[in-house]
């Protein structure tokens, strides 16, 4: 592969803090005032995400859709924040800004989004669940890395499709995972090139870190704990979406590492997958 045109791809990549359907100063404003330190209140929140009609718009949308199922319409974003919780109301919005990358590139054809956002949120809601029986991170910051662990594949199918079409097909050739093809391929991972994005959106180092190191957890000089959730979550979303996986050995292999009890973890996540809340989810990002 030319190394001109990877590092070409990768000089891309910060540039696309303006493709975000909403200003990036919003994003950076939100993070700190839902931090874990915030002092903020539900109103300075709501005050934020108001500067943007559009965006208010759709938060509304998302927080009045089924997946939410509230006894009754909220009619305003504080008040959408008081009922669902700041790190809901974060959530949504990274959902918005990672759907609108969708918007302002041709996606492949051959690229599923539905079912991008399928595994996307059954990781993000397997890591919650991790993250409680492990006190490893903080759930809804778990919930929040699992749903953009991937962003680096969905960002590759943008903006070099016929590079993804590529790796996609050294995988199934080779029966070789997405991550190892795509560093047979171009010497780098979808892991790096999310980060890269994240980080040029400014979310925090406990966000961007866990997407960075999640194939590679043990060589993270941060946060590694946080990307073996990560890494352990997709291990056992992949061995639920297709029992067959190699993926399954894995599972074992991390459950010992983080201390999980193996059985317990793939029922919690066999029932989420089940459940009626991954297609509801879906449909509120189409």
């Amino acid at each position: 592969m030319n190394q001109d045109r990877v590092q070409d791809f990768l000089r891309e990549l910060p540039g696309m803090r303006e493709d975000l359907p909403f200003s990036p100063e919003v994003l950076q404003k939100l993070f700190v005032q839902t931090g874990n330190r915030s002092v903020a209140s539900l109103e300075d929140v709501g005050e934020t995400l108001s500067v943007d009609q559009g965006l208010t718009t759709r938060i509304l949308s998302l927080a009045n859709s089924a997946y939410y199922g509230l006894q009754a319409e909220v009619q305003s974003v504080t008040r959408a924040a008081a009922v669902l919780g700041m790190a809901e109301i974060r959530n949504i919005v990274i959902a918005l800004g990672v759907s609108g990358l969708t918007k302002a590139y041709s996606i492949p054809e051959d690229f599923d989004l539905g079912e991008y956002w399928a595994h996307q949120f059954l990781v993000g809601m397997v890591s919650k669940e991790l993250s409680r029986m492990t006190d490893v991170g903080k759930p809804d910051n778990m919930f929040t890395v699992g749903l953009l662990h991937d962003i680096g594949k969905l960002i590759t199918a943008l903006k070099r499709p016929d590079d993804w079409q590529a790796i996609r097909e050294l995988a199934e050739d080779d029966e070789l995972t997405d991550s190892a093809a795509e560093e047979e391929y171009w010497g780098l991972d979808h892991a790096v090139v999310g980060a890269l994005v994240l980080k040029s959106w400014d979310l925090p180092a406990d966000l961007v870190e866990p997407v960075n190191w999640h194939h590679s957890p043990a060589l993270a000089p941060d946060h590694s704990l946080e990307a073996n959730i990560i890494c352990l979550a997709d291990a056992v979303v992949r061995t639920v979406e297709d029992s067959e996986s190699f993926y399954a050995e894995k599972v074992e292999q991390l459950c010992s590492d983080v201390e999980v009890d193996m059985d317990d973890i793939m029922e919690t996540a066999e029932e989420m997958f089940e459940s009626g809340d991954i297609e509801q989810f879906v449909k509120t990002l189409s």
